[in-house]
């Protein structure tokens, strides 16, 4: 046999072959690593091989130095796009002097010019998943050719694109541990699998007409709608959706339930079927074009749509009815319209390719599930719990294994994104932690759950969980839990939870700490240590955190939501609040803002006046039974919620008196208050006083306020304008007083209400000009969906207890 030794020196070279082992971590499986080292290798003309195992992806080359310094440096700078290389470490060790290698004695693998895939090897180490991906420019070429092999193909992918975490069943990532393990390639999906120099080579998805998934139509029980299968499936599901039927629609991450968005009897029909309320449906609009009359469309915001994670976009509505004209159902009473393109090939069939007949190019596309529930995923699972909801199901066979629901993120005008849910596209992609932690597991709130791992400086988000209200939410929760561990290779020696005790995330922890310590962190506190972790800040200095949501378990047992905590990783101390008042019935005032108006009515000694929007929203018994409980203090907990402040002068000013979903009033304040907001530049004033321990901020003259302007006839846009430049006022001015006091220039805005667009820009802009440094979230959500990341790191910086 030929050895590099003899051909160096028949070519007058010295004998210097090395030969490293270079092992490469990070989002590295399931990316085409494999299939790039191979083909960056034999182009150096390289010896050796390459295989996934549970640290990443180890190659071992051999041969001329130079080519083996070059292999050593390209490896990481010209890696495949999907791909995210955290780093790099070389070994040497001793050549073997072959031209070629084989594959490992008794397995399958692929070689070419001395160079091998091997198949996965099992071990110990950590790789990172990466996400689910939009299909790929390349992809969608194919699939509207119709010469070419995968013409209208469901399910084509590709090395750059298509289903990754959703399908993934174990480490190391290929296509014995994913969904597809169950549809064995035909001879010429086979040859492109084998082939280096196609796009498909070694892509674990990969698939064909032939030996793919195949897609069905099934319609509801009793109908006398047509099944269907393939090509038929789709036509008939596109007549359907023209002619205003509902569907569930089986994607990467679970069911969608889709309509024509333009048509109002269908969308109705799905809020009702769907006892959605008034919560904003999202859209899927054809293609960027159509989401450019939806709404409006910047560059920053066309780029996140057209980009590789394709997450619901929220976009700023139109002040006018120029544009498609969506049916007012989609999304009554909020400023914006949630839209995203289609990111799989079953979408962009669904739409029609050029020459099928037209359908509607927006449609609705809202999460499978009964409001409160998980996404579903299952097929059967599909038929029974979406059974009443849908007209019909377009699915599949090829399995969900990780439930994942569509990311929301929103822009800011500095052009920077706001992720408002992690979830698709972007879970389980990891975070930089700003120290090492020990193997931890956050366990994240009742609401928008998400739960978090970390080790050493790396942190992994679940996806979105939902809430943890019922057996199914917490089912689905244990469920996510398990899949990370099973993904990242973290086994948690230490657990992290809220402090309310009767949240069930809580109970969970408890129930399951198995001896290991277990941190209760304060609610707010994580809130502020989330971002505090996300900007990558030590915890060496305190920063001012104003936490503003809706609802947070107290020290105090209070519910408190307005805080100005002075906070580090280790601590706090609750420098500011909004001023207690009572919460009339618990989760019965949250659903009726306007008895949370009269609640801070008369807490500010203000008549119950007839003339008052909120007052007259109540039944004279409903305004009896509160009063009663009012004095005598009834069911009744203080709170010094921003939220509930929101959803009081939301019902105060005429907006808002019941809501239906969580936060609702205040989404449609802040609606009110953007159709003012360029015309409008003054603003209430809050009141400041000391407190015992803190300095109370005082919402009593904002009230006097806008009963003042109610009764001189000024519209709820302006009073809604002027209350939110009141807040970031207010926000400024506590910062201020903290630095004089503390010397804090550093100012973080976190909690659900800066999920407020108008609010969270007006206190940045006031709070930067002042000359602070402010910290806001942009990866890890606002709300509760970043509150694990926080607990995380409070826990690991506490350790044992």
């Amino acid at each position: 046999m030929t050895t590099l030794a003899d051909d160096r020196r028949k070519q007058g070279f010295p004998c210097t072959a090395v030969r490293r082992r270079v092992t490469v971590r990070g989002v590295v499986q399931g990316v085409g690593f494999r299939p790039f080292v191979h083909t960056l290798a034999t182009g150096l003309g390289l010896s050796g091989h390459v295989a996934n195992n549970a640290a990443g992806v180890i190659a071992e080359v051999e041969g001329d130095p130079a080519s083996v310094e070059a292999f050593c440096l390209r490896v990481g700078t010209e890696a495949p796009p999907l791909a995210v290389v955290s780093s790099i470490t070389h070994e040497a060790m001793h050549p073997l002097g072959t031209a070629d290698e084989p594959p490992a004695p008794g397995t399958p693998g692929t070689s070419g010019r001395g160079f091998t895939i091997r198949p996965s090897e099992l071990g110990e180490g950590r790789t990172l998943m990466p996400p689910d991906t939009a299909t790929c420019d390349d992809c969608l070429r194919e699939l509207a050719d119709p010469a070419d092999r995968r013409y209208r193909h469901p399910f084509i992918t590709c090395t750059h694109c298509g289903p990754r975490l959703t399908i993934a069943t174990a480490l190391p990532y290929d296509r014995a541990t994913t969904t597809m393990a169950g549809f064995p390639l035909c001879a010429d999906c086979a040859r492109e699998y084998g082939d280096p120099a196609d796009r498909r080579f070694h892509a674990q998805p990969v698939a064909c007409l032939v030996c793919g998934p195949r897609l069905r139509l099934t319609p509801a029980a009793g109908s006398e709608l047509p099944y269907g299968e393939g090509e038929s499936a789709l036509t008939e599901a596109r007549r359907m959706l023209s002619q205003g039927a509902i569907l569930a629609v089986k994607g990467i991450g679970g069911y969608h339930l889709a309509c024509d968005a333009t048509d109002s009897r269908a969308v109705a029909t799905l809020r009702e079927r769907k006892a959605r309320g008034a919560r904003p449906f999202a859209v899927m609009a054809a293609d960027a074009g159509t989401a450019a009359r939806l709404a409006r469309l910047g560059p920053a915001e066309h780029e996140i749509l057209t980009g590789r994670r394709r997450p619901i976009v929220l976009l700023r509505r139109f002040d006018d009815e120029s544009g498609v004209p969506l049916a007012p159902e989609v999304c009554p009473g909020s400023p914006d319209v949630g839209v995203m393109l289609p990111y799989t090939p079953l979408h962009h069939l669904l739409f029609g390719l050029p020459g099928d007949p037209l359908g509607p190019r927006v449609l609705v596309m809202t999460s499978g599930n009964r409001s409160g529930e998980p996404i579903v995923t299952g097929d059967e699972e599909a038929l029974d719990r979406l059974d009443g909801l849908a007209d019909a199901w377009l699915w599949h066979d090829r399995a969900i294994e990780v439930p994942c629901d569509d990311s929301v993120v929103r822009v800011r005008p500095d052009g920077s994104e706001v992720v408002l849910r992690r979830s698709r596209g972007y879970a389980p992609a990891p975070l930089a932690l700003p120290f090492a932690v020990p193997p931890v597991m956050a366990v994240g709130g009742d609401l928008k759950n998400t739960l978090c791992l970390a080790e050493d400086d790396r942190a992994w988000f679940s996806a979105h969980i939902g809430d943890m209200g019922d057996l199914a939410g917490l089912r689905a929760f244990e469920a996510a839990g398990h899949r990370l561990q099973m993904l990242t290779g973290v086994i948690p020696e230490l657990l992290a939870c809220d402090r309310h005790p009767g949240y069930h995330s809580v109970r969970w922890a408890r129930r399951h700490r198995d001896g290991r310590p277990l941190h209760l962190v304060q609610h707010h506190h994580a809130h502020v240590a989330s971002v505090m972790a996300e900007h990558g800040l030590d915890g060496s200095r305190p920063v001012l955190g104003f936490a503003f949501d809706g609802t947070g378990y107290g020290d105090d047992t209070a519910i408190w939501g307005g805080e100005v905590l002075l906070a580090d990783y280790g601590g706090f101390r609750r420098f500011a609040h909004l001023a207690y008042v009572p919460l009339p019935g618990g989760d019965a005032g949250v659903g009726n803002p306007c008895r949370m108006a009269l609640s801070r009515l008369r807490t500010a000694r203000i008549a119950w006046d007839d003339d008052l929007p909120c007052v007259a929203a109540c039944t004279p018994e409903e305004r009896h039974l509160l009063a009663r409980q009012l004095v005598r203090g009834t069911a009744c907990v203080p709170t010094s919620s921003m939220g509930r402040l929101f959803d009081a002068v939301s019902s105060l000013a005429g907006v808002c008196h019941r809501a239906v979903y969580e936060a609702q009033a205040a989404v449609e304040l802040e609606a009110a208050a953007a159709r003012a907001w360029a015309d409008c530049r003054d603003a209430y004033a809050f009141g400041l006083r000391r407190g015992q321990t803190s300095a109370l901020l005082d919402a009593e003259p904002v009230l006097r306020s806008v009963v003042h302007d109610l009764r001189a006839g000024t519209g709820p846009e302006v009073i809604a304008a002027r209350f939110h430049r009141a807040v970031a006022d207010a926000v400024t001015s506590l910062a201020r007083l903290a630095r004089r006091e503390t010397g804090t220039s550093t100012v973080a805005l976190t909690g659900g209400v800066f999920a407020n667009a108008l609010l969270d820009e007006a206190c940045s802009d006031r709070l930067e000009a002042s000359g602070f440094t402010v910290l806001r979230h942009r990866e890890v959500p606002c709300g509760d969906g970043g509150l694990a990341l926080g607990q995380l790191v409070v826990a690991a910086r506490l350790g044992s207890p």
